[in-house]
């Protein structure tokens, strides 16, 4: 358990034998940390030599179904950071709302990158209501893994160039949670493949290959 000032939170590790990179990963605002994507980098990326560890904020701990407001989510993923013991490089992530709060928190947190699953470009129908402005904020080497098909934000709606060490990698056909439907060009087991060969791809070459430090 981790307490925070906003109540208490749990953080769930997943070590790897001999760790080269430490993610750690919040969910969403309308889900926990049981998300495929989420499950599919806790259980795979140890067993490649990264560690894994899953946030669940207080309001979620709590039983609540509604997030509370950004800014808590930022002092709850404070607190889980300072509460990690590693010696390896820390990547901060998370899906939706919690990439969104990791790329707010990335650099004053001193992570050595942003692992951004579903970044809520805009909310759906509203392009508008850009949040660009938060990605592009993170001031660490970020990957986004978006679905092809996400409404909160496709592929072909990030700006051409991406933001200054901005990655993106396509699950295409995928929407929001990463679910891909029956017709889909891949299968729901290749979704998340991608998902976790783009990650590890990314932390070898972008932190561990650079010898980017906490």
């Amino acid at each position: 358990m981790i307490a925070t000032p906003v109540g208490e939170g749990r953080l769930l590790t997943r070590r790897a034998p001999r760790p080269i990179a430490t993610v750690l990963l919040s969910h969403g605002a309308g889900g926990g940390i049981d998300a495929r994507d989420l499950t599919a980098l806790a259980t795979h990326l140890p067993r490649q030599g990264v560690n894994v560890m899953l946030f669940e904020q207080p309001w979620r701990r709590a039983g609540r179904k509604v997030a509370t407001p950004p800014a808590t989510l930022d002092v709850g993923l404070r607190a889980a950071v300072d509460a990690v013991r590693v010696r390896t490089p820390i990547i901060l992530g998370g899906r939706s709302a919690g990439a969104r709060s990791a790329c707010r928190s990335a650099q004053a947190l001193g992570a050595a990158g942003c692992l951004a699953l579903s970044f809520p470009l805009h909310p759906p129908g509203k392009p508008e209501k850009s949040r660009l402005d938060e990605l592009a904020g993170a001031g660490v080497p970020t990957l986004v893994i978006q679905g092809g098909n996400d409404p909160f934000g496709r592929p072909e709606e990030f700006p051409d160039p991406l933001p200054a060490r901005t990655d993106l990698a396509v699950i295409p056909d995928a929407d929001h949670g990463l679910a891909v439907p029956k017709r889909a060009s891949v299968s729901q087991q290749d979704a998340m493949d991608i998902v976790v060969e783009a990650a590890l791809e990314w932390v070898i070459r972008e932190i561990v290959g650079n010898g980017v430090s906490r």
